[in-house]
């Protein structure tokens, strides 16, 4: 590989004023000594503060800063896909806008992908700034996509990687609506490595990703990249229909060799709302699946701009 490439930084903010000039001041000390030709592409995911402000003063200080604001806020998945779309550089490095991920680690992500590698993901060895239970379920939600999906997931990674030019030609093709990144960047394969770091807290403001949003992720990624549950609520109807089977005979024979007073309420009600539980369980989970379907089906753009400053 040449000496000197052109490489992007996508960055997605979302009600990020507060952490955007810390985090472009440290980014820009950092492309100040790379050797690459380098630009900052900002999404404004449609943010309802000053957040387009700010990046139109960081534009008119910096040649090197394009921007895209999007028409509303589409979220986080879809804001990286706008930003990656535009991308017309040697590679891109994916990095969130509150300063937990580290800028100066860039120069190492670089070397990597100049040793051959496509894809170079940092894996956070510590997540200082969060609490437990955010850390817990963060690892809980990665060992179980681990052996939901086919799709192997790197565990504690987020969206902190670079790409090179072939694996974002190749995310181009991926235009499904219901899109979950981090399975997304692996599932094109390539060559990939992984970056170990620390992640620290944020600059400023609080996590846009509250519990419900990241439940709703999770679902994201499970349907996405894995049938299991179809399959689970398949046995788990097919192991209760038996026990419902075998339950119906056994009253059969006790009522056929010993009577059967009329008692049985309670026993009653409960097979019927255990069935009854299990079957809106399964019509649950088909439900997800048959919902996904709906939304691709009807083929709407992904995004839409609705402000651009980009190099002509």
């Amino acid at each position: 590989m040449p000496s000197r490439q052109t490489l992007t930084i996508v960055i997605a903010a979302f009600n990020e004023e507060a952490s955007l000039p810390e985090m472009h001041r440290r980014l820009r000390a950092v492309l100040d000594g790379l050797d690459a030709d380098t630009s900052v592409l900002y999404v404004d995911d449609g943010s309802r503060d000053g957040t387009w402000q700010v990046l139109q003063s960081l534009a008119s200080d910096d040649p090197r800063v394009q921007l895209l604001r999007l028409a509303r806020n589409f979220g986080k998945e879809l804001a990286l896909t706008a930003g990656l779309d535009h991308v017309d550089a040697d590679a891109a490095l994916v990095i969130d806008a509150d300063g937990q991920d580290p800028p100066e680690l860039i120069p190492q992500f670089v070397a990597r992908w100049r040793e051959g590698f496509d894809v170079v993901y940092g894996t956070r060895t510590q997540r200082d700034g969060e609490s437990w239970l955010k850390r817990f379920t963060a690892a809980a939600f990665y060992r179980v996509m681990s052996r939901l999906s086919h799709t192997p997931i790197p565990p504690d990674t987020g969206d902190f990687r670079l790409m090179s030019r072939p694996v974002l030609d190749a995310l181009r093709q991926l235009r499904e609506r219901q899109r979950f990144m981090k399975g997304l960047f692996t599932w094109v394969g390539f060559r990939q490595v992984s970056l170990p770091y620390q992640r620290a807290p944020r600059l400023a403001g609080g996590s846009k990703f509250n519990y419900w949003r990241l439940w709703n992720l999770a679902l994201e990624g499970i349907t996405s990249f894995s049938t299991v549950p179809l399959r689970l609520a398949t046995y788990v109807g097919l192991l209760t229909a038996l026990g419902a089977f075998g339950w119906g005979l056994w009253i059969v024979a006790r009522t056929v060799l010993w009577g059967d007073p009329v008692e049985g309420w309670p026993s009653l009600m409960t097979v019927v709302l255990f069935l009854g539980g299990i079957q809106l369980v399964a019509l649950g989970i088909v439900g997800e699946y048959l919902g996904r379907l709906y939304l691709e089906v009807k083929q709407r753009p992904l995004y839409l701009v609705s402000e651009a400053k980009l190099p002509r």
